[in-house]
C-alpha cells in the first residue's frame, strides 16, 4: 500500500491538480493549451535531447527488453484493430483504435513513476524505449493509415512511405531524440559542449514533466466518456493488462536484467497518451473512442500501475 501513496499517487496528484484547476475555471483553455505546447514542443524535447546525448548506446539498448516491449505493443495494435473490425467499424477507424492500444504514455507517466519507484539511475531502460517509441510507432501508425486511406488511389509505396516519414520527422519529440543522438555520436568523436549549455538544458528539462502532467490534467478535463464502451474497454484492457503481461513474460523468457524488466513492464503498463487521441483527431477517425480511452485508462492506471509495481523484482 505504501507504494501506492509514495510512488504512484504523487504523479497523479499533479495530473489531478491540472484537472481541478481547469474544472474550476482558474485557467482558461487557451492557458492550458499554452502550458501543454510548452511541455510537448519545447521542454520535453529538451529532456529527451539531454537523455539521448548522455546515453551509453552500446550498453543501454538491450535488444531483449526492446523486443519484449514492442512485441506487446504491436499485439495491442492487432487486438484493437481486429476487435474494432469485429464490431463493424470501418477500416480507418480500426487503425485509429489500434493506435490507441499501441501508443502507451511512456514519457509523461512511465518516466516519473519509474523514477519515484527506483530512482533516476533506473531510467536508462525507459529512455532506451522512448528513443524509438515515437519514431517507430508514429511511422507505423501513419503508414498503415495512409495505406488504408489510399485504397484504390493508385499511389506508390514510396509515395505513402515518404508522406509518413515526413510527418514523423516534423514531430518535436522526434527532433529532440534525433538531435540528442547526433550530439551523443559527436561527443564520442571529441565534441565538448560548455557546461553552461548543459546547465541551461537541465533547467528546462526539470520543468518538463511537472508542466506536462499539469497540462495533461487540464486537457483530460475536456474529454467525456462516450462512444462505443466495448471498444473503450478493449483499449483499456490492451493497454493496462495485455501489453504489460506480454512484456513481463517475454523479458523473463529473454533473460532481461531486473532493471530492464522494471523499465519495460512499467512503460508497457501505462495508459494511452494524449498523442493517441491526437492521431485519431488528425485523421478525424474514432475520436470519441480515443478520447474516452485516454481518460478512462489514465484513471484506472492509478491502481493498475500499483499492481504491476508489486509484481516487479
Amino acid at each position: 500500500m505504501s507504494v501506492l501513496f509514495t510512488v504512484v499517487l504523487p504523479v497523479f496528484l499533479i495530473l489531478g491538480y491540472g484537472y481541478v484547476v481547469t474544472w474550476r475555471g482558474m485557467l482558461s483553455d487557451s492557458a492550458i493549451d499554452g502550458i501543454q505546447r510548452f511541455a510537448q514542443n519545447f521542454a520535453l524535447p529538451v529532456l529527451l535531447f539531454q537523455s539521448m546525448a548522455a546515453m551509453d548506446l552500446g550498453a543501454d539498448l538491450d535488444a531483449g527488453m526492446l523486443g519484449a516491449f514492442y512485441a506487446g505493443a504491436f499485439l495491442g495494435f492487432a487486438l484493437g484493430y481486429f476487435g474494432a473490425q469485429a464490431l463493424g467499424r470501418p477500416p480507418e477507424d480500426c487503425v485509429a483504435i489500434g493506435f490507441v492500444c499501441l501508443f502507451s504514455n511512456s514519457l509523461l507517466l512511465g518516466v516519473p513513476i519509474t523514477e519515484r519507484a527506483y530512482g533516476a539511475q533506473a531510467l536508462t531502460g525507459n529512455y532506451a524505449i522512448i528513443s524509438i517509441h515515437s519514431p517507430l510507432l508514429y511511422t507505423f501508425g501513419i503508414t498503415v493509415m495512409e495505406f488504408t486511406r489510399a485504397r484504390g488511389q493508385n499511389l506508390s509505396v514510396a509515395t505513402v512511405a515518404l508522406r509518413a516519414l515526413g510527418g514523423v520527422l516534423r514531430t518535436p519529440l522526434v527532433i529532440g531524440i534525433l538531435a540528442g543522438l547526433a550530439v551523443n555520436l559527436a561527443q564520442t568523436a571529441g565534441l565538448v559542449l560548455p557546461e553552461g549549455f548543459w546547465a541551461a538544458a537541465g533547467m528546462i528539462a526539470r520543468a518538463a514533466l511537472p508542466a506536462a502532467l499539469f497540462g495533461l490534467g487540464g486537457i483530460l478535463y475536456r474529454y467525456r466518456p462516450e462512444g462505443e464502451l466495448r471498444l473503450v474497454a478493449l483499449c483499456c484492457a490492451a493497454s493496462l493488462v495485455i501489453h504489460p503481461a506480454v512484456t513481463l513474460a517475454l523479458t523473463h523468457a529473454f533473460g532481461t536484467p531486473p532493471a530492464g524488466v522494471r523499465s519495460a513492464v512499467l512503460t508497457a503498463a501505462m495508459p494511452p497518451g494524449v498523442n493517441a487521441y491526437l492521431f485519431a483527431a488528425l485523421y478525424g477517425r474514432a475520436q470519441r473512442v480515443a478520447a474516452s480511452s485516454v481518460l478512462v485508462a489514465t484513471a484506472l492506471s492509478l491502481l493498475t500501475a500499483w499492481f504491476w509495481l508489486g509484481l516487479l523484482p
